[in-house]
């Protein structure tokens, strides 16, 4: 399995987005320090994700939410109600 995941700063409040393909591993190396564009976000809560059987579908879904405002602006509005709850 590939997953998308999105997680939530709890400092800033801002959003991060990324492709693994084991979740609970990568949430861990974020809230440790050892992704370089998070450490100083820390700690970060896992927000939502989405499953995928193939690896190239999961890394074009992480590019179009990364890149492509809409795809972004979209999604937030899926998860307002858990965007205020964090």
């Amino acid at each position: 399995m590939f997953y998308v995941y999105v997680l939530k700063s709890e400092k800033d409040k801002k959003l991060y987005v990324g492709f693994t393909s084991d979740l609970k591993r990568r949430l861990k190396e974020h809230n440790n320090g050892f992704s370089i564009s998070t450490k100083n976000r820390r700690p970060f809560s896992l927000l939502y994700y989405e499953a995928y059987l193939s690896k190239e579908d999961a890394e074009k879904r992480e590019f179009k939410l990364k890149k492509f405002k809409n795809s972004y602006t979209e999604l937030k509005k899926r998860l307002s109600n858990s965007l205020t709850k964090l």
